[in-house]
């Protein structure tokens, strides 16, 4: 069967070479793993349970994962060994259990929800992307994941090509996250703060794109409720490998200040904000497949 599970519809016959996203026929788990360095709904005070899958439908040049971009990182897992890293990580103590980059993986990503949820998974699903997504796959996990967690990078088909490697970027990113708001509603938190159910959206504020920012805060003020829960991050780091003007340096104050002010003055009433200490390369884990 040939893969068509992202926007790329690649074609890939996974069970003999790897996709555009370089995944084979089984996700790879580059570490899995109490997480504690997500927004504090979802890391709490035990931990997300995160599970990162290798490969990426994207190319972004300053990706922080890179090392995970090649398909390589980490142990071919079949769908019963995935529902025994979610079991294990609620065994654990995990708040929930969260899909990094789970995009490649769809059909065993959703296998795996199925027995879990049969063996007792009962914390909550995050599925952590980067919004590059088919709608029809999306339907497909319809209550099995719990929280949507989008990186809505972009508005601009320019910047997407640029910096992703994807000039239809947000033609897809947008329908995908009014599919995610369809099924799960805005984000509901439990006594403790925690994330129950529902929608949290983030875009990653870059240096020089701050007009950017106000763009991709103007489609969500336009497509949904005041109330969205955002997470407006200045947590941009360049990698070694950035040498080019401008994402090989960090956001300045100012920066980050404008983007603050006009997610405030589009109505946002539910919005994390972060610290300038957040741009550091120390809170990339290790993936050594643990």
């Amino acid at each position: 069967m040939r893969c068509a599970a992202c926007p790329r519809r690649c074609g890939a016959e996974r069970t003999r070479h790897t996709g555009l996203c370089n995944a084979g026929e089984l996700p790879r788990v580059a570490r899995a793993a109490l997480h504690f360095y997500e927004e504090p709904c979802i890391s709490g005070t035990r931990g997300s349970g995160a599970v990162f899958f290798s490969g990426c439908n994207l190319s972004c040049v300053f990706c922080q994962n890179h090392v995970l971009h090649d398909g390589t990182a980490g142990r071919p897992h079949t769908p019963e060994q995935l529902a025994g890293v979610y079991l294990a990580l609620q065994a654990d103590g995990a708040h929930n259990i969260n899909l990094v980059t789970p995009t490649p993986h769809l059909a065993a990503v959703r296998a795996s929800l199925l027995l879990a949820r049969r063996r007792g998974l009962s914390i909550p699903v995050v599925y952590n992307t980067n919004a590059y997504e088919l709608v029809p796959s999306l339907r497909a996990l319809e209550g099995l994941v719990d929280v949507y967690l989008p990186d809505l990078k972009y508005v601009t088909p320019a910047l997407s090509a640029r910096f992703s490697g994807c000039a239809d970027y947000f033609a897809f990113a947008a329908p995908a996250i009014q599919e995610m708001y369809r099924q799960v509603g805005t984000l509901r938190l439990d006594g403790d703060g925690m994330a129950v159910r529902g929608l949290l959206i983030r875009h990653l504020v870059l240096p020089a794109c701050v007009d950017e920012a106000r763009r991709v805060l103007d489609f969500i003020a336009d497509s949904l409720p005041a109330e969205t829960h955002l997470s407006l991050m200045r947590q941009y780091a360049p990698t070694p490998n950035v040498t080019e003007p401008p994402l090989n340096r960090r956001l300045t104050d100012r920066e980050y200040a404008r983007a603050v002010d006009y997610c405030c003055a589009r109505g946002f009433t539910n919005v994390w904000i972060q610290g300038c200490e957040s741009a550091s390369l120390a809170y990339t884990p290790d993936f050594d497949a643990t």
